[in-house]
């Protein structure tokens, strides 16, 4: 049963700002190393940001220095802020284990970067 419900998305202007959060409720997610992941029309979803259950971090080269993963521990929650959009980054976005390639997904949460 998936339990992870995305939020936060909406349509931001070029160069703003939003920061996507994820219930992650369930001891699966405890404290598993958290992934967030996108996917655009017409591509595979790809992984964009991931954090260890000790707090390291890591990103794909096309986000890193405006992207931040982190976590709340005490709330059951990843986050990702995101800074400096660009219109490439619209997708729907999805949180999971950090490399999860099954088939167990939330609903997501569109983000859509356009004037």
């Amino acid at each position: 049963q998936v339990q992870l419900v995305e939020s936060g998305g909406v349509l931001v202007q070029p160069g703003g700002s939003l920061r996507l959060s994820c219930d992650a409720s369930g001891s699966s997610y405890s404290i598993a190393p958290m992934g967030w992941y996108r996917q655009a029309p017409g591509k595979e979803r790809e992984s964009v940001a991931a954090i260890t259950n000790g707090g390291s971090t890591s990103y794909v080269d096309s986000v890193k220095g405006r992207f931040t993963i982190s976590r709340d521990y005490t709330k059951n929650a990843v986050y990702l802020q995101m800074n400096s959009l660009k219109p490439e980054d619209t997708a729907v976005y999805y949180c999971n284990l950090a490399g999860y390639r099954g088939s167990s997904w939330g609903q997501g949460t569109q983000v859509t970067v356009s004037s």
